[in-house]
């Protein structure tokens, strides 16, 4: 799915895919199963003091939050492929000087970090809404910017090179 707004997150078609898979399975089968279980609870008598009731409830209180914001990520994910235009933006593959990748790649991936393992190993990603991510969002091949380390210490940040994640 791909929006083309403000408020869309860019986030590769694996991580799409996950997160709609486990969309599925928690709207399908777990729905089902905890559904089930309420009306066995239920079916045990006085529900004030029905510990097993009242762990459903909550059980599928955490399960609709959770298909709420699924809803929500999916609604608003882009997964398209980002222009080759030289700028760092979400869906970028960024490589800077120094390396502020902590894989075996230099490159590391601009994008929103949305669900584990959905990108390969060996990138680094960082979320554009993190201070690394926002400090070189925007910025173009051969810019150098300056980030505000955690412990306050700033560092001069080149861009060497910007590629479209593929």
């Amino acid at each position: 799915m791909t929006q083309s707004n403000e408020q869309a997150i860019w986030m590769s078609p694996q991580a799409f895919d996950v997160l709609k898979a486990e969309l599925d399975d928690l709207a399908g089968p777990k729905r089902a199963e905890i559904v089930e279980k309420i009306a066995a609870a239920r079916d045990e008598g006085d529900l004030k003091e029905n510990g097993g009731y009242h762990a459903a409830k909550d059980e599928q209180g955490k399960l609709e939050a959770r298909i709420r914001q699924l809803d929500e990520l999916i609604r608003v994910a882009d997964t398209s492929t980002s222009a080759d235009d030289d700028t760092v933006t979400p869906g970028k593959l960024v490589v800077t000087d120094p390396s502020y990748s902590d894989t075996s790649e230099d490159a590391f991936l601009l994008a929103a970090r949305v669900v584990d393992n959905a990108y390969p190993d060996k990138y680094s990603v960082y979320s554009p809404e993190s201070p690394f991510g926002s400090a070189v969002l925007g910025a173009k091949k051969g810019d150098t910017v300056i980030f505000t380390a955690p412990n306050g210490k700033d560092i001069k940040i080149t861009i060497k090179d910007v590629k479209p994640y593929a």
